[in-house]
């Protein structure tokens, strides 16, 4: 969960509290307490779960509770266990409280042409915290800059456009006017401020479609599918990175 969400519904009075675990821990490994918790954390470990960060960043995690092997697939078993403890597959950060955040999925990590290791969630939510945004994905990996792949919320571009007093209807010919492509523009703009140099969004490109699971772009839970979504949009990707591309969209 977004920190922000979760700030604004504790402000409410509903307080969340977040928790880690995966199929092969049984239950979870962390948990915020009522008296004791962090919003964008997921908690402190659980009875005798242990924690540590690997040097790649992966979280391990040693436990009575983690799982002895997968069903006839001792390959595989061996592929997830270092020395006893088992490789989550999740990028993490425990703070000097003990207390673990999230902060990818380590097949999702980035690494640019620069070497650096991007985590795209964290980019992804943060531009996602600004309304007009509905759907993001972040590109680059091996590449000199990152770029993006951005869906709008066509409410909230509607309303934008007539607070600049653009009577335009067709969907598809608004999102492509100047004067949305900077709105869009200033907001990302915004967002980089927050951002080293190497995680900031250098160009992007807005998609008339949202991103939905019937189209493929998006799993049962609503996350995006990265490789699905740059194999289908190949040409528009890598049109983000010809020397000679200037346009936005």
């Amino acid at each position: 969960m977004a920190q922000h969400i979760a700030e604004f519904f504790h402000a409410a009075g509903f307080l969340i509290l977040e928790g880690y675990g995966l199929t092969e821990t049984t239950a979870a490994v962390t948990v915020n307490r009522e008296e004791n918790y962090k919003f964008g954390s997921v908690g402190l470990p659980l009875g005798e779960a242990k924690i540590k960060i690997a040097s790649d960043g992966e979280i391990l995690v040693k436990s009575k509770k983690v799982f002895k092997k997968y069903h006839n697939l001792p390959q595989e078993t061996a592929e997830v266990f270092d020395n006893g403890w088992f490789k989550t597959g999740d990028i993490g950060e425990i703070g000097s409280d003990g207390i673990l955040k999230i902060t990818d999925r380590k097949k999702e990590i980035i690494v640019t042409a620069g070497g650096k290791n991007v985590a795209p969630q964290k980019i992804e939510n943060l531009i996602k915290s600004d309304p007009i945004i509905s759907q993001i994905m972040v590109h680059g990996d091996r590449r000199n800059y990152l770029t993006a792949l951005i869906t709008l919320n066509p409410d909230e571009v509607r309303k934008i456009a007539s607070g600049l007093s653009l009577r335009i209807e067709d969907y598809s010919a608004l999102i492509r006017h100047p004067k949305i492509v900077r709105y869009v523009e200033a907001k990302i703009a915004q967002k980089n401020k927050e951002l080293p140099s190497f995680e900031t969004i250098k160009k992007f490109h807005l998609l008339e479609q949202d991103f939905t699971i019937e189209t493929g772009e998006l799993t049962p839970s609503l996350k995006v599918k990265r490789k699905f979504c740059t194999q289908k949009y190949r040409d528009v990707l890598d049109s983000m990175y010809d020397n000679n591309a200037t346009a936005h969209i």
